[in-house]
């Protein structure tokens, strides 16, 4: 079973996407702020990292900055799933390592979920 850490702030869509990868037979860590996902990076790096933009405590430049910078971790498969979706925005995530920018008003979580599959096979 893939292991997908989850950070994101808004309860109610941490619930959606939550149940939706459950549904989809992914085991799920939720995080919500960027100190808590730093710290369950450090406990066990998961099959992929689902990140917001906009986090409490740290935000997710940040993260990424401190994934890339750390030797363990600069391999961690990244899919941003945001609303910033300034196209700067959008190449920034992708140029610090993430692999995929999704904007959150774009998709539906069955969507997203099915991107995320193709990801991890």
């Amino acid at each position: 079973m893939k292991k997908i850490l989850l950070v994101e702030d808004d309860p109610f869509v941490s619930d959606i996407y939550n149940t939706k990868f459950k549904e989809e037979g992914f085991e799920i860590e939720v995080a919500a702020d960027g100190q808590d996902c730093l710290n369950k990076l450090e406990d066990k790096k998961p099959d992929l990292l689902v990140l917001d933009i906009v986090l409490p405590k740290i935000d997710g430049w940040e993260i990424l900055k401190k994934i890339k910078d750390n030797e363990n971790l600069k391999d961690l498969k990244i899919v941003i799933l945001s609303n910033i979706s300034q196209k700067e925005d959008v190449e920034k995530g992708l140029n610090f390592g993430a692999i995929e920018y999704f904007i959150k008003a774009h998709y539906t979580p069955t969507e997203i979920c099915e991107k995320i599959k193709k990801i991890l096979k």
